[in-house]
């Protein structure tokens, strides 16, 4: 393919730093634009910057939002349907598709409009509401805030009491300490089984036959021990359009090509021998997923989302087995705390003992007279990757990866991979989710 013009922009955090230093690396001509003043630095001699976006519309081929927040509030996918009247070619969201993260309770909507199975699920703005529901339906429940309080990763509550009692006292403790902020949240019966994520890429008219399978690590330390943060690691691998996607996303593609939503939807599930039960969407790129699907696509990165954008079917190439990505990370990651980050991690040098930089992927990273550095605010400098012919042998060449990087006070998931090793993937081999695709 000649070369493109790509222009990426993160309209709140800088998320998509990574993806746009790969199809940098591949020749393409890329702008990146962020808008957090904070977050201004990061990818900072790893790829060209620009301080207006909007400027740079008619010079690029294709433009990539990177999540659905513009600051505080949801927009991206107003700015990408705009940008398409215009006759741009974008990968990003819809009004709807942003939605579909920021609202849960009109993401179940969707689902079960178009027939898909769904877990029992309230949507409450009172907390005292909520608390009675769980005292007159005693039953283990998950709490998930809604709206801009969401992004607080810690708020996500699984319980584990079969009367509920433990989400009462959880609930009485969000009021008195988040009331002013958490304006809403979601009480989602819980179900017993195993988390995958079943990940599509759509092109404005349909999903691609290769799906992507992935399982997130979100506690912070290993055993799935501690606060929830953002994602500390994800194994996955691909298949062709199985029971799992048919019965999901095989069921909402018209749903999608109505909206023209071009780009990775991700809908996180709970599957046993009785059912799949999706728990919520993720209309954008995941994070550090983006990474590892970069590392596992074996053909042209540019080229794939540049055909997503156009309409065309991508003739992608992915790796034909495993793949992990491990976080690593720097104090105070997950939490906010200014002294211990400048004491700890501003600025930092990122040390390799090899000349391969094979794995490594930016977070929150730049680059200063060719020395790597630890950029931002939020102590996430890198993902580190690997893949294999299976889990086991992914799992060991990231890890002996990460054993060649120094970085004073880093710390990481050493378990990464582990839950399918340990039966994850056996129990839905058994279950029938996993058998030959269609396509």
């Amino acid at each position: 393919m000649d070369s493109k013009r790509f222009l990426f922009v993160s309209a709140d955090a800088a998320l998509i730093t990574d993806l746009a230093w790969q199809v940098h690396r591949e020749g393409h001509d890329v702008k990146y634009y962020i808008e957090a003043e904070s977050d201004r630095e990061i990818g900072d001699g790893f790829v060209p910057k620009t301080d207006d976006w909007g400027a740079e519309v008619e010079w690029a081929d294709v433009i990539v939002f990177d999540d659905v927040w513009v600051g505080s509030d949801v927009g991206t996918g107003e700015l990408a349907r705009e940008l398409r009247d215009q006759g741009k070619a974008v990968v990003g969201g819809t009004p709807n598709t942003d939605r579909l993260e920021e609202d849960r309770g009109y993401a179940m909507d969707v689902l079960e409009e178009h027939d898909v199975n769904t877990i029992e699920h309230h949507v409450f703005h009172d907390f005292d509401e909520g608390i009675r529901h769980v005292q007159e339906h005693p039953a283990p429940y998950v709490i998930k805030p809604l709206g801009e309080v969401q992004n607080v990763k810690r708020l996500l509550y699984v319980g584990n009491d079969d009367d509920g009692s433990d989400v009462v006292d959880v609930l009485k403790a969000y009021k008195k300490a988040w009331g002013h902020r958490m304006k809403g949240f979601q009480l989602q019966r819980k179900v017993e089984g195993v988390e995958v994520a079943i990940c599509g890429f759509f092109n404005g008219e349909e999903f691609i036959d290769e799906v992507n399978f992935n399982f997130e690590h979100k506690k912070l330390f290993p055993g799935n021990i501690g606060p929830s943060t953002g994602e500390m690691g994800t194994s996955m691998f691909w298949a062709g359009q199985n029971k799992l996607f048919k019965e999901t996303f095989g069921k909402l593609e018209a749903w999608f090509a109505e909206e023209g939503y071009v780009g990775s939807v991700d809908l996180n599930c709970i599957v046993n021998e009785s059912g799949i039960y999706p728990l919520e969407f993720t209309p954008r790129f995941g994070y550090p997923t983006i990474a590892l699907q970069e590392e596992s696509i074996e053909s042209s990165t540019g080229e794939f989302f540049a055909d997503l954008a156009h309409g065309i079917d991508p003739q992608v190439r992915v790796h034909n087995g495993y793949q992990i990505a491990v976080r690593v990370v720097l104090p105070p990651f997950p939490f906010d705390d200014e002294k211990t980050y400048d004491e700890n991690s501003r600025n930092a040098a990122v040390v390799f003992e090899t000349e391969s930089r094979d794995g490594i992927h930016l977070e929150d990273a730049k680059k200063v007279d060719g020395q790597w550095r630890v950029a931002g605010n939020n102590g996430m400098p890198i993902v580190v990757t690997g893949k294999g012919d299976t889990m086991q042998a992914a799992r060991e060449q990231a890890y002996d990866r990460i054993d060649d990087i120094v970085m004073p006070n880093m710390y990481y998931r050493d378990d990464i991979g582990e839950r399918w090793i340990d039966g994850d993937g056996d129990r839905l081999q058994a279950w029938g989710y996993l058998g030959p695709s269609s396509s």
